[in-house]
């Protein structure tokens, strides 16, 4: 540099540059979070509640408590906790947010009441906080979607297609492991990739509808709603079931 006064010019700049890049990259960090945690909350039920407690200290405990309810499927909000009675503009506020009101030692009072009963507003009092917790544990499960859990039940190779007039295509099948049911599930692998999800719409047996069809013997089949069904192809059934998920 010619003198120092533009060297040190400069040098100001390109710290500035520098600065501007990391906050720069810093922000889009910081939206990148942002937009994940929005999209995380969106994927997140919500049981919402107004509280009511005896003592602040009473209050802070459920608060703390009601914060460790859920997981990353559902989670409790404490709208609005206090001390005291529980009083109409609690019951205004939970009936705007579809909340339930929860009593710890604390009772409503009568303007309260009525207008709980009035607007549909549960009013649940309990005195041990274990209770209380237990029970949104309850609650918030309820908003759990149950877990699908799939039992594989069987295999079946398509040995021969037929079409039959009024009844479209039929596939002539070995059941070569478990049992192929007609009220299971069923879908059509080809080559080991799933070309179809589905149900059928019929299960035959010497020409005979039947409930199912054991290891080693021939049937027929045919699919619900769907034709495109190859010599060669794989059927495997499953059964569905629903488990109620908890906390």
């Amino acid at each position: 540099m010619p003198d120092e006064a533009k060297a040190r010019e400069i040098a100001d700049y390109r710290a500035q540059v520098s600065k501007d890049q990391r906050a720069a990259a810093g922000a889009a960090t910081t939206l990148d979070q942002l937009l994940a945690k929005a999209k995380a909350d969106k994927d997140v039920a919500i049981l919402p509640i107004v509280m009511k407690a005896d003592v602040q200290g009473s209050a802070e405990a459920i608060v703390q408590a009601m914060e460790k309810v859920g997981n990353e499927d559902v989670r409790v909000q404490v709208l609005h906790s206090g001390v005291g009675a529980i009083t109409e503009s609690d019951v205004t506020l939970a009936e705007a947010s579809g909340a339930p009101i929860i009593g710890f030692n604390v009772r409503a009072n009568a303007p309260a009441r009525n207008a709980a009963n009035q607007k549909g507003v549960e009013i649940r009092y309990y005195s041990i906080i274990y209770d209380l917790v237990d029970d949104v544990k309850k609650a918030a499960s309820g908003l759990l979607s149950p877990e699908i859990k799939e039992t594989f039940i069987g295999y079946a190779t398509i040995k021969e297609v037929f079409k039959i007039t009024g009844a479209g295509k039929i596939a002539g099948c070995l059941v070569t492991e478990g049992v192929a049911r007609r009220a299971a599930g069923v879908r059509l692998l080809r080559d080991n990739v799933v070309i179809h999800t589905g149900t059928l719409k019929t299960l035959k047996r010497h020409k005979d509808e039947v409930k199912e069809v054991q290891a080693g013997q021939e049937c027929g089949m045919a699919f619900e709603k769907y034709e495109d069904i190859r010599e060669g192809d794989v059927i495997e059934i499953f059964t569905t079931e629903e488990i109620e998920r908890t906390l």
